[in-house]
């Protein structure tokens, strides 16, 4: 394409593919330069691939409550680990798919290759210079591995390749239990696989509330072993790897590397922007706008180490390709934070978390599930949430929780803490019978207690019965 363009997008995942939708509404002068495999990360190697597997996981893990449900002969149940993978790759691929549509039809503005910065309105690829108005930088992440590790060949497994895999090791090692070592842990050792999990914290799943983390280590700490607080080095051993940490040696047959991802920047050429760059070679990029300082560039998704979350990603691309098009650019407000791991019980974080809370102004509710009659009925009656309200409003603030059905949970919190709601406005809504989140409401119950009492014919001040049936 001749001439000067209007917006370059580095990057097809899923910020570069929301940049692209608002772009397109604008201009046709654009292009999009991907480098590697089209498809997002999410899609390919991330969110999608990751659920089907721990999909697999649960419907087989599900063997060992037969029995309680009168459903005899468990034990004759196996798990084929090459199908299961198969699955996951073809679903996968389909994933993909719907993913590249996005871009098939673009023809010469679809450009592979690695592009490179050359000035604020410069860049180049394959050789080609190209000049533009507007750069979005969405050049997505990668799996963060130690550099000694590279010699140890196949044993060693990120997810990037995970999913790859035809058949997988009979012992292994996850290192790091952020998120994505515990979806991983705990699904590969419920496929049959012996797993050892490493974190050098003391807290997992991104975890700040301590005592929803003692109980998500605890009840993880049933299924596969897990060290924590210590890091672990990683060397040969034979053929297989031997994981050592201050106060503890194995010896497994491989290895999965989930110690997060660090974003594609690496001889992008940010240096020739002519900004400051912190220690980490990052250029500053306003949330609210993804502009990089006062320049015509803006950084999305990944890239920008902001949030490592699809939806955020995907707002992301959406602030910035809407900048990108206008000649000054608008402040967006961000969604209520919001962040899930797919463990069972969910491990879930939304609003504010706890560690940042000013804990001389802020109650705590919570409730446990032992008790809990529906999650009792289904075999499922294990784990905590915890609410953090206002003291002086009762406005709800965040919630960080290890519990049943804590996906839908938190959305629902997410959507009250996004309208400001407090506690009582909360209590007034219906809870269905019996339903899990009958749990939430015995949480948002403790909370009320705590504050002034409200009006006496309001519903927010029904009481609960004190009967597992009923409550």
């Amino acid at each position: 394409m001749n001439g000067t363009l209007d917006v370059v997008i580095i990057g097809a995942g899923s910020a570069g593919l929301a940049a692209l939708r608002e772009v397109r509404k604008h201009t046709q002068r654009f292009v999009i330069i991907n480098d590697g495999a089209w498809g997002t990360v999410c899609a390919r190697v991330g969110c999608m691939p990751s659920k089907t597997l721990i999909e697999a996981a649960n419907a087989f893990h599900r063997r060992n409550t037969f029995a309680e449900f009168g459903i005899q002969n468990a034990d004759s149940l196996t798990c084929d680990m090459p199908t299961v993978l198969r699955r996951v790759r073809r679903l996968r691929d389909d994933f993909v798919a719907s993913t590249v549509k996005t871009t098939q039809d673009l023809g010469e503005r679809a450009i592979s290759g690695r592009a490179r910065l050359l000035a604020p309105g410069r860049l180049e690829v394959n050789g080609q210079e190209l000049s533009t108005h507007n750069i979005i930088i969405a050049t997505g992440s990668s799996p963060i591995v130690s550099k000694p590790w590279s010699t140890l060949g196949k044993r060693l497994l990120t997810t990037d390749i995970l999913f790859e895999q035809e058949i997988l090791p009979s012992r292994m090692a996850i290192l790091g239990m952020g998120p994505i070592g515990i979806e991983m842990a705990q699904a590969l050792s419920r496929l049959g696989i012996e797993v050892v999990g490493f974190g050098s914290r003391p807290t997992i799943a991104g975890l700040t509330d301590p005592q929803v983390n003692a109980v998500a280590i605890e009840l993880l700490g049933r299924e596969f072993s897990l060290h924590l607080g210590e890091k672990a080095e990683l060397t040969a051993a034979g053929e297989g790897l031997k994981v050592c940490t201050e106060t503890t040696e194995v010896v497994v047959d491989g290895v999965l590397a989930a110690l997060g991802r660090h974003p594609n920047i690496s001889d992008l050429g940010l240096e020739t922007l002519g900004i400051p760059l912190d220690e980490h070679g990052m250029p500053p990029v306003n949330p609210n706008t993804m502009q990089v300082a006062d320049l015509r560039v803006f950084m999305a998704g990944d890239a920008n180490d902001q949030a490592a979350i699809l939806h955020e990603a995907a707002d992301d691309g959406h602030i910035a390709g809407f900048n990108a098009m206008r000649a000054t650019p608008v402040c967006f407000r961000r969604r209520t934070p919001l962040a899930i791991v797919f463990a069972d019980p969910n491990i879930a974080v939304v609003g504010s978390r706890y560690q940042s809370l000013d804990h001389t102004k802020t109650l705590v509710g919570e409730v446990r599930f032992d008790r809990q009659g529906r999650a009792r009925t289904g075999q499922r009656n294990k784990g905590i949430l915890r609410i953090y309200a206002a003291m002086e409003s009762g406005r709800l603030l965040g919630a960080e929780m290890c519990a049943p059905a804590g996906e839908h949970m938190a959305h629902l919190l997410a959507l009250a803490i996004d309208r400001s709601l407090t506690v009582q406005e909360l209590l007034r809504m219906p809870f269905y019978h019996p339903v899990l989140e009958e749990g939430l409401r015995t949480a948002l119950r403790t909370l009320s207690a705590q504050l002034p009492a409200g009006n006496e014919s309001d519903l927010s001040t029904c009481s609960e019965f004190n009967m597992e049936a009923l409550d």
